[in-house]
């Protein structure tokens, strides 16, 4: 008799049919899983190739995280990085890692802490008496849902370290800039800016404290100082954009046990390993800000807020020409800038 009609055989047959159904799901699932990560999650990469010898390229927050990342993408492209950091001890260890990894020893390290004026002025005046030139500012640096905060100023931390602080540098060294040009500004904001509001009766949150508003007005300020930063440097060759970075795993959330407290440890367990396939890493966070420093097909699109490399639409509050030169003149007055 035939094997095939011997039903110990079919039902081996049978069985095995059977258990390869559990395998074909999984390995669908984990297809599935890949794919996405690889082409939603981590997001679009910069391809320009562009060199930037002889150019300076100064970063604010360059430290840790994308900041880092983006200073070692412009010191292996030739520039000289300058790491503009409240953690100086911290960013010495960073300027020496990018060093090494990049093979170029022009990358320096100069205290700024945007939380403070003070700081910011001495900064700006230090770097316009060094320095030669500015070709790319990027505003990297944040904070994050911290506890209700104030600045050395006064200030709400996140509104006077995310947007004062970067709107008063960016002013003090915007002649250097120009002199240089073409050159870039490049905001770094978050999508959070999408649900921000610019509470004009209490921007520094003294009646009502949320961290996640204030955390999401600073952001919108962010985007709305880009629209009007362009507005302003037209025909002057320095363009300027915002944009989000994407989900990171980064330190950027380093505040929200103290604000969550039991609850955070508690998403954080089951957060923790999702991240590492959900989230994207310092080197692919940085993507979007690289491509807005280097890329040469942007320039006419000055003002723009770009994700995953490529221009998004902005809400409609984000655009309001109002309110970006309604913050322009209220962030003047608070930084004493006129």
């Amino acid at each position: 008799m035939s094997n095939y009609f011997n039903p110990k055989i079919q039902s081996l047959a049978l069985l095995a049919q059977a258990n390869k159904i559990p395998i074909l799901c999984l390995a669908s699932l984990a297809s599935f899983v890949y794919l996405t990560r690889r082409f939603y999650f981590v997001g679009g990469r910069c391809t320009s190739k562009k060199r930037l010898d002889g150019k300076t390229v100064v970063i604010t927050g360059a430290n840790t995280g994308i900041g880092k990342e983006t200073a070692l993408e412009m010191a292996r492209r030739g520039a000289r990085v300058i790491l503009a950091c409240r953690d100086t001890a911290k960013a010495k260890s960073a300027a020496k890692q990018i060093r090494n990894l990049s093979g170029n020893g022009n990358v320096a390290v100069e205290e700024l802490d945007l939380a403070s004026l003070d700081s910011v002025e001495q900064f700006s005046k230090k770097i316009i008496a060094q320095e030669e030139r500015i070709d790319i500012l990027i505003n990297n640096a944040g904070i994050m849902m911290c506890p209700k905060w104030k600045t050395k100023d006064g200030f709400e931390m996140q509104f006077g370290t995310n947007h004062l602080g970067h709107f008063l540098l960016t002013n003090l060294l915007l002649d250097k800039i120009k002199s240089s040009a073409p050159s870039r500004i490049v905001n770094v904001s978050s999508l959070a800016h999408e649900r921000g509001k610019m509470n004009w009766d209490d921007l520094m949150c003294e009646k009502s404290y949320d961290p996640q508003d204030a955390y999401r007005q600073s952001k919108l300020a962010n985007v709305l100082f880009t629209r009007e930063l362009a507005s302003r440097l037209k025909g002057t060759g320095v363009s300027t954009f915002s944009l989000h970075p994407g989900v990171v795993r980064t330190e950027l959330g380093r505040y929200f046990a103290d604000v969550f407290g039991w609850k955070f440890h508690l998403i954080k367990f089951f957060l923790i390993p999702i991240s590492y396939w959900f989230f994207k890493n310092s080197r692919q966070g940085a993507q979007t800000s690289i491509h807005c420093a280097l890329d040469d097909n942007i320039t006419g699109l000055s003002g723009e807020y770009f994700s995953d490399c490529k221009p998004k639409k902005m809400l409609p509050h984000a655009l309001n020409e109002d309110d970006a030169k309604h913050l322009w003149k209220i962030s003047e007055k608070l930084t004493k800038l006129k």
